[in-house]
């Protein structure tokens, strides 16, 4: 799979995509990233990429001429994918759009800074806008390293662990359940008997309900959405 990033500041991704999973996914050819400067796309001699909103009001809007050439310059190298341009506007990305994305073989992410971007690249050049949060950040650059992996996870192959991906939290609508290692008494705090048993339907069980208890404590929001759970 290719990501390509269109970013006014590529350095901010130096070393980010080069440890851990996502630098052993790219070193093992399963993953690609490509980042490009949006001022090598601005058509002045100064680098241009923004200017002042109609209708007056603070700060600079990127203009949409580089954007779109930005794009197509990655649509002729790479062929077509699907254009994400990342805005606190945009939809908050969670983890059934994760697992959508991670169906195709290109992405093109398009980071937003200063006030935003000019209407007419979300309105006719990008498929979807995304969002990470309810918070503003200062520009896209971030959430864009958050999409790359988190639908890395999704690619065959990029997990040690074939069946990782299944058990995150959000996979199947609950927050994951907890998790223990040695020892098994660390500072007289003992891990769960159930998980030292070795009845793996008594584990699974207990997981579960580990799981959905954690989901109606900590994000009675997310319970509510994906159980048709309803507050007394």
């Amino acid at each position: 799979m290719r990501f390509s990033i269109i970013t006014l500041f590529p350095a901010m991704f130096d070393k980010v995509f080069d440890v851990s999973i996502i630098g052993r996914a790219r070193r093992n050819g399963l993953i690609a990233v490509e980042l490009f400067d949006l001022r090598d796309f601005s058509r002045d001699k100064h680098r241009t990429v923004d200017d002042h909103p109609f209708g007056g009001g603070g700060g600079m809007i990127i203009k949409p001429e580089p954007v779109f050439a930005a794009v197509e310059a990655v649509r002729q190298r790479h062929g077509d994918g699907r254009v994400i341009l990342l805005s606190p506007a945009g939809r908050v990305l969670r983890q059934p759009q994760v697992r959508q994305l991670g169906r195709w073989r290109h992405l093109i992410m398009i980071c937003g800074h200063y006030e935003g971007v000019d209407e007419r690249v979300a309105e006719f050049l990008a498929d979807e806008c995304l969002s990470v949060g309810d918070y503003v950040l200062s520009g896209g650059e971030l959430p864009a390293m958050v999409v790359v992996d988190a639908v890395s996870r999704q690619i065959a192959g990029v997990l040690g662990n074939s069946s990782g991906a299944d058990n995150d939290s959000f996979a199947d609508g609950l927050l994951e359940y907890p998790q223990y290692t040695r020892p098994a008494e660390f500072r007289g705090w003992v891990v769960p008997e159930v998980l030292l048993s070795g009845h793996h339907r008594r584990i699974a069980e207990w997981r579960r309900e580990q799981a959905e208890t954690r989901t109606r404590t900590r994000r009675p929001d997310l319970w509510a959405a994906s159980h048709s759970y309803r507050p007394e």
